[in-house]
C-alpha cells in the first residue's frame, strides 16, 4: 500500500477526552474516528489490525471444529420474550420498532436466535455435538461509553454456541473453546489470565473470563501468589477461619450516635475497630426485601447474594424502601428488632463478632454489645463478602493478591437454560425428547485490538506484535525526489510485497515527519532507503529495538525473515 493515497490521518496530540493509551494512540495513528458517543469508524489501518485478529480467531475456531455462519443483527422481540430476557437484560438492550410497531432488539448477543435456528433444523442426537460461530457487529446501550473501543455501544464480536446431547459433551465442547481462546490470545501477543467469573444475564453456572492484565482494566482479578488460582473479584470464594475473641458477653444496649452513619464514623465515635461492627445493607431481591450483614471491615458482594438466593435481580434498596421495611435510614439500620418476616442473611465473619455494634433502626442510634449467636440466633450464614488482598487463597495455597484486567473473552456453560425455555429439543437414542445442552463463547474482537495496544506501546507510539501488525514492513525512502532512492524503493516495494504486507511511504514529506509517523504506526520492521541507495545499502530497524542495521538489498529478504516472527 502506497502511503500517499492511504487514508491514515495522524494527530500530533491526543484529544483531551481520550483517557487511556489505546484510545489516544488509535486516534493519533488514524486507526479510528468517533462518529458519536461510543460509536467509531475503523479507518483502513485500524481495519487491517482488526482483520489480523479475525484471521487468528477464525483459524483457531476452525481448528476446534466450529463452523462459521452469519446471523441477523436485528432480532425479533418474541425470541427474547421466549427466553425471558426481554425485560431481564436491562436498559443496555437496544430496542427498536418497525413501521408496523413490531418490537425488535439490536443484538448484543445471539443465544435466542441460534437456539431458535438449531431447534428448527436439528432434531436428532445423530447431528450432535455441533458448534457454530460468527463474527459480527453487536450493540449495547452502555450508560457511560468510555476508553474508546474498550467500552463502546457498537463493537465487533466473535460469538460461538455449542449444542450437545449431555453435560459430558458440554464439558468437552467447553474445553475445546477454552483451549482455542488460550491459543487466540497467546498468538495475539497478550499477557492474560483465564479467571473464574460470574455469568450475569447470560445464565448458566460455570464460566471463565479471559482477562488481559492492565492498569486501566475495569475488572479486578483475585489470584494466588503461590498457585494457579485466579478469579474475578466478584466471584472469588472466601475461605477464612474466623476466631472469636475470648471475652465475657456484655448486655445489649442502645446508645445515641448523632450523625454517625458510616462504619468509619461510628467506629471512631465509639473507639472501636471496624471489624467489631456489623454492616447492614437492605437489598431488593427479585422484588422482596433482604437484609444482608457483613463485618464492618468487609464489603458486601451482590453477585454472591444472587447465587446464594438463586435470584435473577439483586438491587440495593432505595431510601424509601429502606424506610418502609426497617423504619429508618441507611446508616442506622440493623437486624436487632427487625420485622419477623424480613429475611436476613449474614456473612460467615459476622458469627465471630463479640460485643459488636449495629444500627438500631432509629436515626442517630446504634446497638452496642451485639452478639449474633445470642441476639440473632436464627441467622442464615453464607459466603457473602468480597475477597480481600491478604486473604488465604481459596485453594489453600498462598494468599490473595489483586490485579486489574480488561475482559476480552468469556466462555459460559449455559446448560439447558435456553433450550428448556425455548423448547430446543432433540430425540435421543431411545426416541425420547431431551433439551439440548448448550455453551456460549464470546471474544470482543475490536476490544482485543485496543487491549493489544494497551500492552504494546511506548512513548513514541504503538509497538505491534508481529502476528497482528497491520503491515509487516514500513518502507521509507528519505527523499522521493532523489532518483536512486526512488527507484530502489519502488524495486523493494515490488519484491517485498510478494511475501509481506508492506506500507510504502512515497509521500513528499520531510524525513522527520516520516519517521515520527512510522514510530506512531508501530510496524515491526522499518526499512529506510537513504544516501547509500546507489550502493544498494539500506537501514533496517526493528520497532521494539533501538539498534539500526545496515543491510545490502540482496540480503534484505533474509534479514527480515530472520527477525519477523510470523
Amino acid at each position: 500500500m502506497k502511503q500517499s493515497t492511504f487514508l491514515s490521518p495522524t494527530l500530533r496530540e491526543a484529544p483531551s477526552d481520550a483517557e487511556v493509551k489505546s484510545h489516544q494512540l488509535m486516534l493519533r495513528a488514524g486507526l479510528i474516528r468517533q462518529s458519536s458517543a461510543g460509536v467509531y469508524s475503523f479507518l483502513p489501518l485500524g481495519l487491517k489490525a482488526l482483520k489480523k485478529v479475525e484471521t487468528i480467531i477464525r483459524e483457531e475456531m476452525d481448528k476446534s471444529g466450529a463452523q462459521e455462519m452469519l446471523m441477523p443483527a436485528i432480532q425479533n422481540a418474541e425470541l427474547w420474550q421466549e427466553s425471558g430476557r426481554w425485560e431481564m437484560y436491562g436498559p443496555e438492550l437496544m430496542r427498536v420498532k418497525d413501521r408496523h410497531q413490531r418490537e425488535f432488539a439490536l443484538g448484543p448477543t445471539h443465544e435466542e436466535v441460534i437456539t431458535a435456528l438449531v431447534r428448527d433444523d436439528v432434531n436428532s442426537y445423530k447431528r450432535l455435538p455441533m458448534t457454530l460461530y460468527q463474527i459480527q457487529t453487536k450493540f449495547r446501550d452502555e450508560r457511560r461509553p468510555r476508553f474508546g473501543i474498550l467500552r463502546s455501544r457498537e463493537f465487533l464480536m466473535k460469538d460461538a454456541y455449542s449444542f450437545d446431547k449431555d453435560f459430558e459433551g458440554l464439558d468437552e465442547s467447553y474445553r475445546k473453546m477454552y483451549d482455542a481462546y488460550t491459543n487466540v490470545f497467546t498468538r495475539c501477543g497478550l499477557d492474560f489470565r483465564a479467571v473464574v467469573a460470574d455469568s450475569g444475564a447470560m445464565g448458566g453456572k460455570d464460566t471463565h473470563e479471559f482477562m488481559v492484565l492492565s492498569d486501566i482494566g475495569e475488572d479486578t482479578i483475585a489470584y494466588s501468589n503461590e498457585s494457579s488460582f485466579a478469579a474475578n473479584i466478584e466471584i472469588a470464594p472466601v475461605n477464612v477461619s474466623y476466631e472469636k475473641r475470648d471475652e465475657p458477653l456484655k448486655e445489649l444496649e442502645k446508645i445515641d450516635t448523632p450523625g454517625k452513619k458510616s462504619i468509619t464514623d461510628v467506629a471512631d465515635f465509639l473507639e472501636k475497630n471496624p471489624a467489631d461492627l456489623i454492616k447492614s445493607m437492605l437489598f431488593i431481591v427479585d422484588g422482596e426485601p433482604v437484609l444482608v450483614l457483613v463485618r464492618g471491615d468487609h464489603e458486601v458482594n451482590d453477585i454472591k447474594i444472587k447465587h446464594v438466593l438463586d435470584a435473577q435481580m439483586v438491587e440495593l434498596a432505595s431510601d424509601e424502601q429502606t424506610k418502609q421495611h426497617l423504619g429508618s435510614i441507611t446508616g442506622f439500620i440493623g437486624p436487632v428488632g427487625a420485622a419477623k418476616d424480613l429475611k436476613i442473611i449474614a456473612d460467615h465473619a459476622v458469627k465471630s463478632v463479640v460485643n459488636g455494634v449495629c444500627g438500631a433502626n432509629e436515626t442517630d442510634t446504634h446497638y452496642v454489645n451485639v452478639n449474633p449467636e445470642r441476639d440473632l440466633s436464627d441467622l442464615e450464614y453464607s459466603d457473602l463478602r468480597l475477597i480481600q488482598e491478604g486473604d488465604p487463597s481459596p485453594d489453600g495455597k498462598g494468599t490473595i493478591q489483586f490485579k486489574e484486567g480488561i475482559e476480552v473473552g468469556h466462555v459460559f456453560k449455559l446448560g439447558t437454560r435456553y433450550s428448556e425455555s425455548m423448547k430446543g429439543t432433540f430425540l435421543d437414542e431411545n426416541g425420547k425428547s431431551q433439551p439440548m445442552v448448550m455453551g456460549s463463547y464470546g471474544i470482543g474482537v475490536s476490544r482485543t485490538v485496543a487491549a493489544i495496544i494497551e500492552q504494546h506501546h511506548d512513548e513514541n507510539g504503538i509497538v505491534w506484535p508481529h502476528s497482528v501488525a497491520p503491515f509487516h514492513v514500513h518502507l521509507i525512502p528519505v527523499n522521493m525526489k532523489q532518483e536512486a532512492q526512488r527507484e530502489l524503493a519502488e524495486e523493494l516495494y515490488e519484491s517485498l510485497s510478494s511475501r509481506y504486507d508492506v506500507l510504502f511511504d512515497d509521500r513528499a514529506e520531510r524525513p522527520g515527519v516520516k519517521f515520527k509517523d512510522a514510530d506512531l504506526f508501530g510496524m515491526p520492521v522499518r526499512v529506510t532507503v537513504g544516501k547509500k541507495a546507489d550502493e544498494g545499502i539500506l537501514e533496517v530497524k526493528l520497532r521494539n529495538e533501538e539498534e539500526k542495521m545496515e543491510v545490502h538489498k540482496d540480503k534484505l529478504m533474509d534479514t527480515i525473515s530472520r527477525h519477523l516472527k510470523l
